[in-house]
């Protein structure tokens, strides 16, 4: 990378320099170096300070053109150089360059943003850009489909909202909602590990309210993962297809149908009925399910012998397998009324 840098900058000096400045940040993100790092290299590379601000995840660092850092510093000026984390987000890597900015100065902010993103998404992973501990009167305006549009948009704004492209709202069980930015070409970051929620679609900010009423229809599919209730402990919404339009099929009034009670029946009868029916419903094959469940083929037949004789259908073919994983959709609903 040296030695055609060299020969770059023999050529076109800007070019040279550019390669540079790419090859000094790779170096730093392969060497897993801290934001300050980051920064720093930021404000030396372009000789003027550098600063990186992201206040969902509580970060704001500011290094003067002499690599000393200095976070307690004017406010940020509308003439200076800037870059987002994500494409289409607020900008958060700024120049304070009060020359005219040149290529070299693009590469520095363009390469500074993209190291950043990486290594906050490593340490710290994506913070809610707006939950309960941020302010949850703003968030239940710009959750609220009934609010009209300009006090969602003001709601959005409290909740520096306003310049993120997508969003999407995350239910998780048994707490409020949280709002979280999305990158573009990534409508699916992952969770935290272990996290029991309901994923609603990234949609446009205005149309969050839309996001949270498919989480909280995703958090019903959920399930706490263990042999009595097994299932995904995470569920994305547009990922359900028609599954969704069964949520609306049952409420606290709603008596079961008998497969359902059927399911009641069998998972009381033997611990072993919930997981196994489940796997045996999901799986590609009874093989393949025995192998899930860790048991021989014929153990499991034997099973789903017993299991069949208290459903009341046979679980072995296409037609009964999916009236079975129908049973379980409704199954988990009906227990699930309390999220």
């Amino acid at each position: 990378m040296k030695e055609l840098a060299g020969k770059l900058a023999a050529l076109d000096p800007d070019a040279g320099a550019a390669l540079q400045v790419i090859a000094y940040f790779d170096r730093l993100v392969e060497g897993r170096a801290g934001l300050e790092s980051l920064v720093r290299g930021a404000a030396v590379l372009s000789g003027c300070p550098a600063r990186l601000v992201d206040d969902g995840r509580g970060v704001r660092i500011r290094v003067d053109a002499d690599g000393v850092r200095q976070d307690h510093a004017g406010p940020v000026l509308s003439s200076w150089m800037s870059a987002p984390l994500v494409p289409g987000g607020a900008p958060a890597v700024w120049l304070e360059s009060a020359g005219p900015p040149d290529g070299v100065h693009a590469m520095v902010l363009e390469r500074t943003a993209a190291a950043a993103r990486v290594v906050l998404d490593r340490t710290r992973g994506r913070a809610p850009l707006a939950g309960p501990a941020a302010d949850p009167a703003s968030v239940e305006v710009l959750l609220d489909a009934s609010a009209p549009e300009h006090a969602r948009w003001r709601a959005a704004g409290r909740l520096g909202l306003r310049n993120v492209a997508l969003a999407r709202v995350v239910a998780p069980a048994g707490d409020v909602p949280v709002i979280e930015a999305v990158r573009v070409r990534d409508a699916r970051p992952p969770l935290s590990a272990g996290r029991r929620a309901g994923v609603g679609p990234a949609v446009p900010v205005l149309e969050l309210p839309a996001s949270a009423a498919a989480a909280r229809t995703a958090l019903r599919f959920t399930a706490e993962g263990t042999d009595q209730d097994p299932g995904p402990r995470t569920v994305y919404a547009d990922e359900l297809g028609g599954l969704a339009l069964l949520a609306g099929s049952v409420g606290p009034d709603t008596e079961p149908i008998p497969d359902v009670r059927a399911l009641d029946r069998a998972v009381a009868a033997a611990p072993w009925a919930a997981g196994t029916l489940h796997t045996v419903a999901y799986a590609t094959s009874l093989r393949a399910a025995a192998a899930e469940l860790n048991m021989h083929h014929s153990t499991l037949q034997d099973r789903l012998a017993q299991a069949e004789h208290w459903l009341g259908w046979p679980v072995h073919d296409p037609r009964g397998r999916l009236r079975l994983q129908l049973a379980l959709a409704l199954w988990r609903l009906h227990h699930n009324l309390h999220l």
